[in-house]
């Protein structure tokens, strides 16, 4: 007899009674049943979750200085150039920079993250290859 019934309800509605924990009343000509669906879940509520919120520490990426090395051939213009082009400085800056560069040997032009300061000292060194120039610029962590 339980079988029938149980056929001719919907899966879906099985389902959703099974979830619900729900009495579901059923007459036959003779008896009257009654089912109870229990879900195989603790009746007893637990403080402690399941799922205990981690906070998440990031770290700043780490950063890298951008520097252009002296050389006797590389033109103070072009490297005033290269610095207002690739590296947005402008004119007066990129002048000091260059200065800094021709008296010192090294100027550093910027500071980047890793990736942002390999791609400007691969534009710098390709930029200057294209122009037949010497000029090296290098990157080291900060």
């Amino acid at each position: 007899m339980m079988g029938r019934w149980l056929r001719r309800m919907s899966p879906l509605r099985n389902l959703a009674l099974l979830v619900a924990g729900l009495k579901i009343p059923f007459r036959t000509s003779k008896y009257s049943i009654q089912f109870r669906f229990i879900l195989a879940m603790p009746t007893k509520r637990e403080s402690t979750t399941l799922l205990e919120p981690v906070s998440a520490k990031v770290k700043p990426p780490p950063l890298y200085k951008v520097m252009l090395l002296n050389d006797d051939y590389t033109p103070m213009e072009f490297v005033v150039h290269v610095l207002k082009k690739f590296f947005g400085i402008d004119e007066e800056r990129a002048t000091q920079i260059m200065l800094k560069v021709h008296t010192e040997g090294v100027g550093v032009c910027g500071i980047y993250p890793k990736d942002i300061a390999s791609t400007k000292v691969e534009q710098v060194v390709d930029f200057a290859r294209q122009h037949q120039h010497p000029l090296q610029c290098t990157m080291e962590e900060v």
